[in-house]
């Protein structure tokens, strides 16, 4: 009897027993410990989302401006550096734009595991490589105005937009420093700056846009001279910030270690650039696949009205890309999968949330959003019909990025790269053709077909790997690479 009031006495104090009251309290802590712990990452995310948005709203106003100026100047004039930006400026800045999110991978990792003379080493290695690859994208450039007529623009325009394209050179290479210079301050969450400094490149495009085009009457080579000034403010800029004590712990100085395993970097900054180009190239080729629609004018204004609301909003899901993938890679550096995954949770929801709020107001307002761009009534109304699936391209890449955040703070590049290649491309574009042409649905079945097709399928495919990402195992791998890479260095610098 006493050994088994004994043992009942001992079964309790394993299994104390709780109050309801106890256990509200207890709940309630927790939940406490839940709601501190979100807004302790919502202030770590948002302090890399807010400048990022005014970085980039900056960035992509500055090229809007120019094309205003340009616009006063002849309809051929608009063509020229429209085609010239979009085209053969937007290819190049896409792929190099990727390579450098490499950096988003090892600096962040670098970063959060407290190697910070490695940063520095990492960003110069990035320079050597895009720099590089920009000599290798020139002939791009040289012969744009072959290139655009083999495409079917007329002479006139072609051949303006390919002295366009060689005014946009500077331009060019300025990219090969100012995106590995981003990164490498993003991954410190030093993102103000790059706020501040984005603003003075636009001020300094509409002042020279200004004083260029309407006052010295330079024409378009005065539009596309200070989009090439602008452009290396912010390299400049940026590098002034870095170099001058801004950075003291992550940037020493150049150092004989950046040539040392760049092609391992080479591989890493490839497949980044592969799986973003991936992605900025695909409504591209919705552009230039309607355009051979039936009554082709109207289905391209409507749908480049379109595809400009939609590059305006993606701003905001693009910032989102960007803190996700520094802030993943600054836990998995430090070692904390559960960090990481909890950090992608949270992105993920604001970012949705946000998605949904747009989506929503572009469906309430869809016989009035096109008023910005255009008065005419055709354009409006078919703007208006097209205006749904505006609606669920803006929500689905309200959640997109911020995987692909994921995916680049991960380092699975390349994994992601065969996910785009086969949901854009090898599904995509020829279902959206297959709907478009074959069943005469025209625009609306070309964009309904490359949406669902490739966007909602990539989406999901990303889901499912994050879903299912050990991130404890990621946390491992990405501690010993980084291990790997700075023991790699000391011993090529002992050599």
């Amino acid at each position: 009897m006493e050994n088994g009031e004994g043992g009942g006495g001992r079964d309790m104090m394993r299994r104390p027993f709780l109050s309801p009251e106890k256990a509200d309290v207890d709940a309630a802590e927790e939940e406490g410990e839940f709601c501190r712990r979100v807004w302790e990452e919502t202030k770590k995310l948002w302090q890399i989302v807010g400048p990022s948005i005014i970085s980039r709203v900056a960035s992509y106003t500055m090229n809007v401006v120019t094309q205003a100026f340009a616009g006063h100047l002849g309809e051929v004039e608009l063509a020229a550096i429209s085609i010239a930006n979009t085209v053969i400026v937007g290819f190049n800045f896409g792929l190099l734009l990727g390579m450098a999110s490499a950096l988003e991978t090892l600096c962040g990792q670098a970063f959060g595991a407290k190697r910070y003379n490695m940063l520095g080493v990492y960003m110069q290695r990035s320079w050597i490589v895009l720099f590089v690859c920009c000599f290798l994208l020139l002939p791009l450039y040289v012969f744009a105005t072959p290139l655009l007529r083999l495409l079917g623009l007329p002479d006139d325009v072609a051949r303006l937009s390919g002295q366009t394209a060689l005014w946009m050179i500077p331009l060019h290479f300025s990219f090969a420093f100012q995106f590995p210079l981003q990164r490498f301050l993003q991954s410190q969450l030093k993102t103000q700056v790059i706020a501040w400094v984005s603003f003075l490149g636009l001020v300094v495009n509409a002042l020279t846009s200004w004083l260029f085009v309407s006052v010295l009457g330079w024409g378009i080579v005065g539009a596309c001279l200070s989009l090439d000034i602008s452009w290396w403010v912010l390299v400049f800029g940026l590098y002034s910030y870095a170099a001058c004590g801004g950075c003291p712990l992550t940037w020493t100085g150049f150092s004989t270690e950046a040539f040392s395993g760049l092609w391992d970097f080479l591989k890493l900054s490839a497949a980044a650039g592969v799986m973003l180009c991936l992605e900025n190239w695909y409504y591209r080729i919705l552009i230039l696949m309607t355009g051979h629609l039936k009554n082709a004018t109207l289905a391209v204004d409507a749908l480049s009205v379109c595809m400009s609301i939609n590059g305006w909003e993606m701003m905001i899901p693009m910032a989102f890309f960007a803190a996700t993938g520094v802030r993943v890679a600054n836990e998995l550096g430090a070692g904390n999968g559960r960090g990481a995954k909890f950090a992608t949770k949270v992105s993920v929801g604001q970012s949705t949330v946000i998605g949904l709020v747009i989506c929503l107001v572009v469906m309430f307002l869809r016989d009035k959003v096109a008023l910005i761009f255009t008065s005419s009534p055709e354009v409006l109304s078919e703007v208006d019909t097209l205006s749904y699936l505006l609606g669920v391209t803006i929500l689905l890449n309200s959640v997109q990025p911020v995987l692909s955040g994921v995916a680049v703070g991960s380092g699975w590049q390349k994994k992601v790269a065969y996910v785009n290649l086969g949901c854009y491309y090898l599904v995509g574009v020829p279902l959206g053709a297959l709907m478009g042409w074959v069943f005469n649905l025209g625009v609306m079945g070309m964009w309904g077909g490359m949406i669902f097709g490739g966007t909602f399928v990539q989406t999901v495919i990303l889901a499912i790997m994050t879903m299912r990402c050990d991130w404890d195992r990621e946390a491992a791998k990405a501690v010993e690479r980084v291990n790997l890479l700075s023991t790699h260095d000391k011993k090529d610098l002992l050599h």
